[in-house]
This record gives structure tokens, sequence and C-alpha cells, in this order.
């Protein structure tokens, strides 16, 4: 990666760095905190959102014909995905223990939280539990599949994707062989190091 590459990312670090104290803002104007990992809302905000939420049987009447007849379908995909979670959960504690590769913490992906909204009823927190988890555990994929791809193939593509994982941005240039070999046991040495 070239000085320009370099400054550039390192640019994009400050921003993201400003991004989270403005996020931190919001979440201040929407009277919440995480305080130990847990969420705390204020009085005035919690009554505001059960004042909101929509009545189950509300909710029930008005459920679109479309959503009603998918659903079975899209919850049928937690099958294969809790049988994913297990494949990874294996992969990662024999190839990444192996290759002495830091471990991806589940818990930083598949995060549950959502149930703590007040204006969401029963049926809505469920949904939200299963996109949680499924979207997340798609993200901790990407994250192992993405460390896995970081030793093996530390390549970019001549072709932009429209997503690259956390890891991409450690690869080589597509082309650049000058000292591929060395650099790829240096960085192969590096990722063991933690």
């Amino acid at each position: 990666m070239n000085n320009e590459a370099i400054k550039i990312l390192s640019e994009i670090k400050a921003l993201e760095t400003k991004l989270q104290k403005e996020v931190e803002k919001h979440e201040e104007e929407l009277s919440y905190k995480i305080k130990n990992g847990f969420i705390e809302f204020k009085e005035e905000a919690i009554k505001e959102q059960r004042e909101n939420m929509k009545k189950l049987s509300t909710y029930l009447k008005e459920i679109p014909f479309l959503h009603l007849i998918t659903s079975p379908l899209i919850y049928a995909m937690i099958i294969p995905a809790l049988i994913l979670d297990l494949t990874l959960f294996l992969f990662q504690q024999t190839v990444f223990r192996l290759y002495k590769f830091p471990l991806a913490k589940r818990s930083d992906f598949i995060v549950f939280d959502r149930h703590h909204l007040n204006y969401l009823n029963s049926i809505e927190k469920l949904n939200c539990l299963y996109c949680s988890y499924f979207n997340g555990l798609m993200a901790y994929a990407v994250e192992i599949a993405g460390q896995t791809e970081l030793y093996f193939c530390p390549i970019k593509h001549a072709k932009k994707r429209a997503f690259t994982h956390s890891k991409y941005k450690k690869f080589f240039d597509y082309g650049e062989s000058s000292d591929y070999q060395k650099k790829l046991e240096e960085l192969r040495e590096s990722i063991k190091r933690g």
C-alpha cells in the first residue's frame, strides 16, 4: 500500500472516531446509556416508548398477507443458521487454534438488545431476536472467513467489490508481486503474534 493510501486510512480512522462521538451524543438525546453492558433508559423515555407500542391485537389484525405466508419460510432458515453457527464454532476451535489466529468473539457480532425497546410488542421483539441472530451470525462468519483469507490468500481482487470484510485493508494489492512470499511470511507471523 502506498503512502497516500496509508494517509487516507488514517483519516478514515479519525473520522470513525468522530462519528462514534456523534453517535454517543445522539444516544444521549434518545435518553439511554449503556452502563456495564446494560442498557438504561430514562423513566420518561420508557413511558414514551410504551405509549408508542402497537398492541398485539392490533398488530395481528394488520399483518399483511404476504408477511403471513412468507414467515414460515423466513423462520425455517433458523435450521441452516444453527448448523452454520455450530460449524463456525468447530472451525474456529480447531483451525484458528492450530494456526494461532486470534479467535473472533461471537458476542461482538451477535448482539441481542432490541428486546429492551418498550415500543415493540412481543412478536416484533421475536422478529428482532431472529434478525439480530441471523445477521450477526453472517457478520461473524464473514469475520472468520476474512481471518482465514488473510492468512492463506491476502490478495485484493482486481474488480471492485460491493462489500469487503474488516481484514481486507491488510491485503496486498492485486498484481503486487514484489517480495510477495517474504511479505506473506511477515504477515503470517504478525497474525500469530496478534
